[in-house]
């Protein structure tokens, strides 16, 4: 799977959410290199156990899992010559001891989860170790009896401790009156009084310290000296055998490490196992079944990263077909359908549960290869539509009837003709190779294609002409519209303008509809089938009167008012920012950029290049108020998209060396 492709259906997502619900080291490990597979037995048994699993916790029962705190660095240290200390110790006896818990909580389990009930009768019990440990250490401090000689050095150790504390009881009295206060305290480990300064010489012995203020010096008393010393060295001689307790503690632990490292290892896939697990249950999500032959079914299915309650999808490909075409209204749910599809099949080819009701079926695919979104670069000036081109450039490398392509709106960011021939090859060669195609598009030559052609299947997301909102449903067989018309009209754009609008439309489907023209010839239909009537372009001249317009502005409406048709040319209407006007010396239509300066020139945007004409050189046939709303934002209409984005980008932060550069003619 090209990384690329994963990237746009955010499969990373789904990985981090199976890492974040580990609770150990191993298992983390384990969840960070998920990656789809490709082989649809272990897709199988992959999606077996995780749904044991699933099942297991949906009844209510808590897995036993042993912590593994520490194990990472004391695994590390074994065999090195390091001795682990008492802690240690005490964590590696808890994690043997839960080791044994677990293997004899999946043994009882077996019936309901055999597959994995099975890792856990690989672990080992390891009694011998953890008796070894727990009859040497207790709460992090070695016992008594981890050794004969220890037992004895502490013996002595405890006799000359009561001691030394009865000889300094007999102290504290004995000199209490030359005492700042009459308590023992230690000094590096030796045991002083805390005498009055002005009594230094009262007390017999070794001063070890004084208080911060002077008026304190802490005496070793003489009396006391060689009963210290005596202490001293016992308590070395019990560190010294301490330390031999942990040495062969430490063995017996380096003995047992394959056996621990197994057990390690089996924790470690069971915390995997429950991650997963407790994902699917978070999303609802259940086991599909797998296909070999790029067929696939999802029923109800839902993308499981989207903020809102979603919509359930029931898409499906069956054998009858193996290119799906999508069409809708924008926002409608086009592009989440494709990236549910896309994401959901990464999903099941990791082993993971998805969010799709019972009896959902996906494919398996060696690739899944995804066009989504704009991926438009302002730092390497590409295009939307140089974008859309390299990416399907890359996944025409990549793909062949083992791959699954999903292409997000076919034949945009250039001249609809062209962008929409090139896509209808595209789908061609795709189906040539035997790949699985699911695309959007809004274009209706590439929704009649996929009518007519063999081996493709239209369907459309649900619209509500009412309310104008999409209802997030799909509904296979059929093609859907982009609701422009019906948009338009609720916003008040004038009946005679939608009228024609819809016969240009259908004068372009009318040329463009059948295939193998040669020479343009289909293009060159269609444009003719668009063109206006005679009627409203007769009499156009460098400076006569204007053509027709949509919105019921005959060009003889000043002579319907009684006047003079010189009269109603020598005072043509007053143009305005965003009014479409004819240009009859290029035959072209334009949008008004700047208004007529004291000399009758304004600026006109013609096919996205601005260009200076005199005022009486252009005809108004659309006024902007029947094209925009009152708070429009015009840039739309005479900015690039980059300079577009630039704004943005400078509305947000300061970006340095970032500027725009605006083409102005004077």
């Amino acid at each position: 799977m090209r990384q690329t492709s994963l990237d746009k259906l955010e499969y990373a997502r789904a990985v981090e959410a199976v890492v974040s619900r580990t609770s150990t080291y191993l298992g983390r490990r384990l969840a960070e290199r998920l990656a789809p597979l490709t082989d649809a037995r272990v897709i199988a048994a992959r999606l077996a156990e995780t749904e044991e699993t699933r099942a297991m916790i949906d009844k209510g029962m808590h897995v036993p899992l042993p912590s593994m705190d520490g194990m990472e660095e004391l695994f590390g240290l074994l065999g090195t010559g390091y001795v682990p200390d008492e802690r240690q110790f005490g964590k590696l006896a808890q994690f043997v001891r839960s080791c044994g818990q677990l293997r004899r909580f999946m043994a009882s389990k077996a019936a309901l989860a055999p597959t994995v009930a099975a890792y856990a009768s690989s672990m080992h019990e390891l009694d011998g170790l953890l008796a070894e440990i727990e009859g040497c250490i207790d709460r992090g401090r070695i016992l008594d009896g981890a050794s004969q000689e220890l037992g004895r050095i502490r013996r002595k150790l405890r006799q000359a401790e009561e001691k030394l504390q009865k000889r300094l009881d007999g102290l504290l009295s004995k000199h209490a009156e030359h005492l700042q206060d009459r308590i023992v305290s230690t000094r590096g480990g030796r045991y002083v009084l805390s005498v009055k300064k002005e009594h230094r010489r009262k007390v017999s012995g070794t001063v070890l310290d004084e208080s911060a203020s002077g008026q304190t010096v802490f005496v070793e008393p003489s009396e006391t000296a060689g009963l210290q010393m005596e202490l001293s060295a016992l308590r070395a001689e019990e560190q010294r055998e301490e330390l031999q307790v942990l040495a062969r503690l430490t063995g017996e632990a380096e003995l047992a490490l394959p056996q621990l490292s197994v057990n390690a290892e089996s924790v470690g896939h069971y915390d995997f196992l429950l991650a997963k697990a407790k994902w699917a249950l978070a999303i609802g999500a259940l086991p599909p079944s797998l296909t070999d032959d790029g067929t696939f079914e999802l029923r109800g299915a839902r993308h499981p990263f989207l903020s809102a309650k979603p919509v359930p999808l029931d898409i499906a490909m069956d054998g009858s077909y193996r290119s799906l075409l999508i069409t809708g209204p924008n926002t409608g749910g086009k592009t989440v359908a494709l990236k549910t599809v896309g994401l959901l099949t990464l999903m099941a080819q990791t082993g993971l549960l998805i969010p799709a009701a019972a009896g959902s079926r996906v494919g398996v695919f060696r690739a899944i290869e995804a066009d989504i979104g704009d991926g438009q670069s302002l730092d390497r000036s590409l295009s939307t539509f140089s974008s859309h081109i390299r990416n399907v450039t890359d996944i025409l490398a990549f793909s062949d009837g083992a791959t699954l392509v999903l292409l997000d709106e076919l034949a945009t960011g250039t001249d609809p003709g062209e962008g929409v021939g090139l896509s209808i090859a595209v789908l061609e060669e795709l189906y040539r190779r035997g790949a699985a195609v699911l695309a959007t598009t809004h274009f209706n030559e590439i929704k009649e294609y996929a009518r007519v052609a063999p081996g493709f299947r239209n369907a459309r997301m649900a619209f509500d002409e009412e309310t104008l909102q999409p209802l997030y449903r799909l509904d296979m067989g059929e093609a859907g519209d982009s609701y422009a018309f019906v948009i338009a009209r609720k916003f008040g754009i004038g009946e005679g303008i939608i009228a024609r609008a819809k016969e240009i439309a259908q004068g372009l489907k009318g040329g463009g509809g059948q295939r193998g023209r040669q020479d343009g010839d289909a293009l060159r239909e269609g444009v003719q089938g668009i063109l206006p009537p005679a009627a409203m372009v007769a009499g156009f001249a460098e400076a006569g009167a204007r053509p027709a317009t949509h919105a019921g502005k005959a060009a003889g409406a000043g002579e319907a008012k009684g006047e003079p048709p010189e009269t109603a040319a020598a005072q043509p209407p007053k143009l305005g920012v965003g009014d479409v006007v004819w240009i009859p010396s290029i035959g072209q239509r334009g949008v008004v950029y700047r208004l007529a300066d004291e000399r009758g020139n304004l600026i006109v945007q013609v096919r996205g290049v601005k260009q200076l004409i005199n005022r009486k050189r252009v005809q108004l046939q659309i006024e902007s108020k029947h094209l925009y709303p009152d708070d429009y934002d015009m840039d739309i209409v005479f900015d690039s998209v980059e300079n577009r984005k630039k704004r943005s980008q400078m509305a947000k932060r300061h970006v340095e060396g970032l500027k725009i550069e605006r083409e102005e003619l004077e």
